[in-house]
């Protein structure tokens, strides 16, 4: 490799909306609320012998367990690196965020199953009691909700918890409404199908979260940077003919890395030049860790990723030829060292 490597890193200066950090408080709340109401709800539903009320202290729980899951991955994120974990723990806010998701679509399984179930055989339910511990819900989500709002933006692990509340402050404003509704009518079979409107609104707004926490543990290019303009950023600096290499990825819920090789045939820069395109790719793609490695362009050089590739294109293709007897086939191949000729 005819090579300088040049890191651009951003350790603790670059202040993130989303900072984990300061949702410590945030985390404390939300459970500990959640945590008392869960008790509350299914004493009550207990009581008052509505599925739904115990079916959403079935899924209040797996809030709180979401919740704590979030909160254990915003702490593991500050770790600092180590030998064996040259990132730290960053990528647990990304497996927290999955998690999240997954815990959501079995909760929305878990009551639908119950709603379809009291479709079909419906128990009277005592409206006033389920309206009153529906109303406490709304208050106990809302707030704790609201707490991660903010931080909901920029983080997915954040988004997660935010998105997993919301709905449950959607589940019980819909038992509060199917409540009072049954009080006024009797008609009882509003509960469960009030339940499943509200898990297909959930379902519908948990599957980004899903999709986006799966393509960043299969290190995608996150969905906020465009490859394409970065590319173009690249291959605009001064001395830079050509870029290839390009991998970007996501560190954490909140924080993107970069590897580019740049081809450069006068030769390093210097250093402050370098740092340059580190702070650009800070600020303007908001990449925080960047580890670009310069060439002189003298050499055949290609991303070995692409190469094999190729090169498992070419011999797959090589053995179809044979197999229909054709020998017209003369093919160098870079990918592994070697030329074929017929």
């Amino acid at each position: 490799m005819s090579g300088h490597h040049h890191h651009g890193h951003d350790h603790g200066h670059h202040h993130h909306h989303g900072d984990p950090a300061n949702h410590g408080r945030a985390f404390a709340i939300a459970i500990t609320l959640n945590a008392i109401f869960v008790a509350v709800e299914f004493g009550y539903g207990f009581v008052a012998n509505s599925t739904a009320l115990m079916a959403d202290a079935g899924h209040n729980l797996s809030d709180v367990l979401g919740l704590m899951l979030a909160w254990g991955a915003a702490i593991l994120a500050k770790r600092a690196p180590s030998r064996r974990f040259t990132y730290g723990l960053r990528s647990s806010s990304m497996l927290a965020a999955l998690f999240n998701g997954m815990l959501l679509m079995g909760a929305c399984g878990a009551i639908l199953w119950e709603a379809v179930l009291q479709l079909i055989h419906p128990v009277p339910v005592h409206g006033a009691t389920v309206s009153v511990v529906a109303a406490i819900g709304i208050a106990v989500n809302g707030i704790s909700a609201w707490l991660f709002m903010a931080g909901s933006k920029d983080d997915l692990n954040i988004r997660g918890a935010y998105l997993h509340l919301a709905a449950d402050a959607a589940i019980s404003l819909g038992v509060l409404v199917s409540g009072l509704v049954v009080m006024a009518t009797g008609w009882i079979r509003l509960d469960p199908l009030v339940s499943i409107a509200i898990v297909v609104m959930i379902v519908l707004g948990t599957w980004s979260l899903l999709k986006e926490s799966l393509r960043m543990m299969m290190a995608a290019v996150p969905a906020n940077v465009d490859s394409r303009k970065v590319e173009q950023f690249l291959r605009g600096r001064a001395g830079v003919t050509d870029v290839h290499d390009l991998h970007i990825w996501s560190m954490s819920t909140t924080e993107t890395a970069l590897t580019a090789h740049l081809v450069m045939p006068d030769g390093y820069p210097g250093d402050a030049a370098m740092d340059d395109i580190a702070r650009d790719l800070r600020q303007e793609f908001a990449i925080h860790h960047s580890t670009l490695q310069t060439e002189r362009g003298t050499t055949d050089h290609a991303c070995c990723l692409t190469q094999e590739q190729a090169g498992h294109d070419h011999d797959h293709d090589h053995d179809h030829e044979h197999e229909h007897g054709h020998e017209e086939h003369d093919h160098g191949h870079r990918g592994h060292g070697h030329a074929h000729h017929h």
